[in-house]
């Protein structure tokens, strides 16, 4: 079954067994891989608390915790860049957490699709991928 397909349901009803199940460190964060759900491109990761976690599966938006604002930062509340949850996962040793999500417009503060953009080609450092929109565009700096 594709992720597109999957119905989720109600996961709100999930959120207690989801919380118990997943392995916050010290500061009771997880990190978390948002995957686009149909591609499977790599977009982000950032980390999520228990709050976060539970407020993506009530709205079906995604939800992080910024450790430098130190509060829950709602993916797109600034930039209008959203993601929407398709599916949740986290990994065998449940110290991780996957979301499969659809991305609105690019992931990145950088405003580049994904923050995956430094490689090595050559032997050298480079960045593969271009800015698609400008920062200042998306969050109103000048």
């Amino acid at each position: 079954m594709a992720p597109e397909d999957l119905d989720m349901g109600n996961s709100e009803t999930a959120t207690p067994a989801v919380l118990d199940a997943i392995t916050f460190n010290a500061d009771g964060l997880v990190p978390a891989i948002a995957q686009q759900f149909d591609t499977g491109e790599v977009l982000m990761m950032a980390w999520m608390s228990r709050d976060a976690v539970a407020e993506t599966l009530k709205t079906g938006q995604v939800c992080y915790w910024s450790r430098s604002r130190q509060s829950l930062w709602r993916k797109g509340e600034s930039s209008g860049q959203t993601q929407t949850l398709k599916d949740f996962r986290w990994d065998c040793d449940a110290d991780t957490v996957l979301v499969l999500v659809d991305q609105v417009g690019v992931a990145c503060h950088t405003g580049r699709r994904n923050c995956f953009f430094n490689a090595v080609r050559d032997g050298d450092v480079a960045e593969i991928a271009d800015v698609e929109k400008d920062p200042k565009d998306l969050y109103g700096e000048s």
